[in-house]
């Protein structure tokens, strides 16, 4: 591993828990909702969910808040993403695992998270980061084998030269190793033997 440069980590679900992300989506925008157009909060969560769904995963609009903010006509998203902030939390190994990596390599962020919700997801662990890329803010994208090559030529190293960690297998997996990144998929739940169930056993493949 002595090639090694750059480690890139995704964030959501790898650094940092879903329960912001899931208060903002399915209780907070639902909450606004049935404010705006007078209805119960259980007939919101179905309405929003529902359209949600329409877009899914795949389509970039799915992640822009912005967008569905216009959609459902809410105003802006700052006071939302705000009101949420006290759901933020780290896994319980991050800090450590990021000091310790941080004194051998450059560590940067590679998200499909957008920038509205990506800055605060990482507001308590930023220092241990010398850039942050969001595919969906900074490049319109997807988190597609090009984004993976955006990221190695932002910081000026080959694809051999990075490893990523993430848990979605298609976007982290898949995607980065398609360019020759060193892939590794974190499954947190343990269902696959082939997957990392955290990020400590990330550090015997490096700081060996």
């Amino acid at each position: 591993m002595s090639q090694i440069k750059v480690i890139s980590l995704d964030a959501e679900g790898t650094l940092v828990t879903p329960d912001f992300s899931h208060n903002v989506w399915h209780e907070a925008i639902p909450a606004l909702y049935a404010q705006r157009y007078e209805i119960e909060l259980s007939q919101a969560k179905e309405v929003v969910t529902a359209e949600y769904d329409k877009i899914g995963d795949r389509r970039l609009e799915w992640y822009d808040i912005n967008y569905w903010f216009r959609c459902f006509e809410l105003g802006s998203p700052e006071a939302v993403i705000q009101s949420c902030q006290n759901k933020l939390r780290y896994y319980p190994e991050v800090r450590e695992v990021l000091s310790c990596l941080a004194a051998r390599y450059r560590l940067v962020v590679s998200s499909g998270t957008p920038e509205e919700l990506l800055q605060p997801q990482l507001e308590g662990i930023s220092s241990y980061f010398v850039r942050v890329f969001s595919s969906t803010s900074h490049y319109r994208q997807l988190k597609s084998p090009d984004f993976y090559l955006y990221v190695c030529q932002a910081m000026n190293v080959e694809p051999k030269e990075v490893v990523h960690v993430g848990d979605n297998w298609q976007f982290d997996f898949v995607n980065s190793r398609e360019v020759g990144i060193l892939a590794f998929h974190l499954d947190r739940s343990g269902n696959s033997h082939e997957s990392l169930v955290d990020l400590k056993q990330l550090k015997p493949y490096l700081l060996v």
